[in-house]
């Protein structure tokens, strides 16, 4: 059964240009010369409720595929140059593992 995984990112006010800013010109590119888009459903903005927050999506086979991309991915030098100037910006990070419902349609 896939797994998925919902990463939230919480930034300080007034930082979401700038974070957004670093994911167009730096993570995206590493995500996708890398090929670790592959498994990305999306990527979204708050717009009410939590502001200020980035959240992703993403599918894998399971949680052996999960921890070899993440693995994979923190040894890319080109997404850690990323994370280096994301990482002041974030106030919390939360992340949560979802298992697909027996019912209903399914990314």
């Amino acid at each position: 059964m896939p797994l998925y995984e919902l990463r939230s990112y919480t930034l300080y006010v007034g930082k979401l240009a700038e974070a957004v800013t670093h994911y167009q010109n730096l993570a995206w590119p590493a995500l996708q010369n890398g090929g670790y888009d592959k498994k990305l459903i999306g990527y979204f903005t708050s717009d009410v409720g939590m502001l200020n927050s980035i959240l992703h999506l993403w599918k894998f086979d399971d949680d052996a595929d999960r921890r070899d991309h993440w693995g994979r991915l923190f040894q890319d030098d080109d997404f850690m140059a990323f994370a280096a100037k994301f990482r002041p910006l974030v106030r919390t990070q939360e992340n949560q593992l979802l298992n697909e419902a027996p019912w209903g349609p399914h990314p």
